[in-house]
């Protein structure tokens, strides 16, 4: 949650400088304070409710709804859903796929909640694409989990068209290091993100480790 630098004076004894506003009107009733909503301009996040980032080919579907995508079958359509910070990397990985491989369609979407998490953008992702990735800034059981149970217990898996790999920060020590190089360490960067799609849609080999 972001913390606010308040100041006081005569007039508005608590208030508060413009930045991100992440605070909810319940939890601000609750402190008393008094909050100068004429000086953001936005709109309101909906309990959980994702949305879509990028479409196959590219293109933003805030602003162009209507312009169709590159891939046209499922099997050649993949999805990676971001909750947290990842997403930029998210974004860029597609870039990169649709770049090396232009057979391939990539849609991004940001699920922004994981409880509860939008059944809905997640339901048309399965539906409409042949592999989902999930990129999350947590360990094992968190939102990859969350929304593979969703996907199993409504029977998404069930005829093997549609692969799921939540990708998730491996437990193990991380070396001290900048934001990239611990990521890097973790496996959640653009190229790692990359590499999951290509290997589950067989565009890279894999060396099999003998035993």
């Amino acid at each position: 949650m972001m913390r606010f630098r308040k100041k006081v004076n005569r007039e508005n004894p608590i208030c508060f400088q413009p930045t991100i506003f992440c605070y909810t009107y319940t939890i601000l009733s609750n402190m008393h304070a008094h909050v100068p909503f004429h000086h953001y301009e936005g709109v309101a996040v909906p309990i959980g409710k994702g949305r879509i980032m990028r479409k196959a080919g590219g293109h933003d579907p805030a602003k162009d709804p209507h312009r169709a995508t590159r891939a046209k079958d499922r099997a050649d359509k993949v999805a990676i859903l971001s909750f947290g910070s990842r997403l930029h990397e998210a974004l860029i990985a597609a870039d990169e796929i649709e770049e090396q491989d232009p057979s391939l369609g990539v849609t991004v979407a940001d699920a922004r909640f994981m409880k509860p998490l939008d059944v809905k953008m997640i339901t048309r992702l399965a539906e409409e694409n042949s592999v989902i990735v999930t990129v999350e800034e947590g360990s094992i059981g968190g939102f990859g989990d969350h929304v593979l149970h969703f996907l199993t217990t409504n029977g998404f898996l069930d005829d093997g068209n549609l692969k799921m790999r939540p990708m998730v920060i491996p437990d193990g020590w991380i070396e001290a290091g900048s934001q990239y190089e611990q990521y890097e360490q973790a496996g959640l960067n653009a190229k790692h993100i990359r590499g999951t799609v290509l290997r589950l849609k067989e565009r890279i080999n894999v060396p099999v480790l003998q035993a």
